[in-house]
């Protein structure tokens, strides 16, 4: 249930519209501004923490930019996140053995399997979309995952870039919200629902054979809104009332635009984004067996905090 007094409450149009004014006051025009340059990752100084979280507070996502280029640093990666509260890893069973994933492409991998690193099945990972060249559709990460073990945060750290393409669509949960609100609040109650989406069954990402999952599009959690979502039609089945077909057409049709705080990022080497699982694409992309894309991705059952006198 979320409290009548929450901005996200579809009755408290008062509390929303003052939450709603002070989101968009100062929202940043450009992809470009979300970047903070970061020395040394393991330790941010004051002033680069205080950068970092003024993005993340405005927009939920904020990109860091280190000195570590294509260095294959797992440690570093973890240690910013854990900064702003994130512990709690998302071990699904395609990571690595220390929870992370290594996003690299498997769909055209013929090398010897000795020569591959160790936990690489190609087997395995080439089967799913984040291990393949092609593009990735708008979505949230996990949006599959059941409520234990749901998504509310994730890093995303460049190690190798493509030749060509791979560049990362971002948009602000809580502005597709606001223009889905904006449009017809019905869209707002439609998402809310406890029966807005399905998880068809299946094998899980943990390897276990579950049933059919129900849940909320939309849902508000200790005063935080997450969004679960995809543009992917095989993997989740939507209640199929009016109401909830017309909110998922005109968040399709949202993201289908150019759109105020949709930004578009290609990272370098050394780049991440840190979010509170924002909405995100990925680009097709073109590499070279001797150089392939090389990106670390950590999911979190944490939000993102700000850590300060804690």
């Amino acid at each position: 249930m979320i409290p009548p007094d929450s901005p996200f409450h579809p009755d408290n149009e008062s509390g929303y519209r003052a939450w709603r004014a002070a989101k968009l006051a100062g929202y940043p025009g450009r992809g470009e501004d979300l970047i903070v340059e970061v020395a040394d990752p393991h330790r941010l100084t004051a002033a680069e923490y205080e950068a970092i979280w003024q993005r993340i507070a405005k927009t939920n996502m904020a990109i860091y930019a280190t000195r570590l280029g294509e260095n294959e640093d797992k440690p570093a990666v973890r240690a910013l996140s854990r900064q702003f509260g994130l512990e709690r890893l998302d071990a699904n069973w395609l990571a690595d053995e220390d929870g992370i994933s290594s996003l690299t492409p498997r769909d055209d991998d013929t090398s010897d399997p000795a020569a591959r690193p160790a936990g690489q099945d190609p087997g395995k990972r080439g089967d799913y979309i984040p291990y393949t060249h092609h593009r990735i559709r708008w979505h949230t990460d996990g949006y599959y995952n059941p409520p234990e073990r749901r998504i509310l945060a994730m890093t995303l750290h460049c190690v190798r870039q493509a030749e060509t393409g791979g560049e990362n669509d971002l948009m602000d949960h809580e502005l597709a919200y606001i223009a889905l609100r904006d449009a017809d609040p019905a869209h707002i109650r439609a998402l809310l629902a406890a029966d807005a989406m399905t998880i068809p069954a299946r094998v899980d990402e943990q390897g276990t054979a579950r049933g059919d999952e129900t849940g909320p599009a939309l849902l508000v959690e200790n005063g935080r809104l997450h969004l679960r979502y995809t543009a992917r039609t095989k993997s989740i089945a939507w209640k199929a009332d009016a109401a909830t077909q017309a909110a998922l057409q005109a968040l399709d049709d949202l993201l289908a635009a150019p759109a105020f705080g949709r930004f578009t990022l290609r990272l370098q080497p050394g780049m991440g984004l840190i979010c509170n699982n924002v909405l995100h694409t990925r680009a097709g992309f073109s590499d070279t067996p001797g150089h392939r894309r090389l990106l670390y991705r950590a999911r979190y059952h944490d939000p993102l905090r700000d850590l300060r006198g804690v």
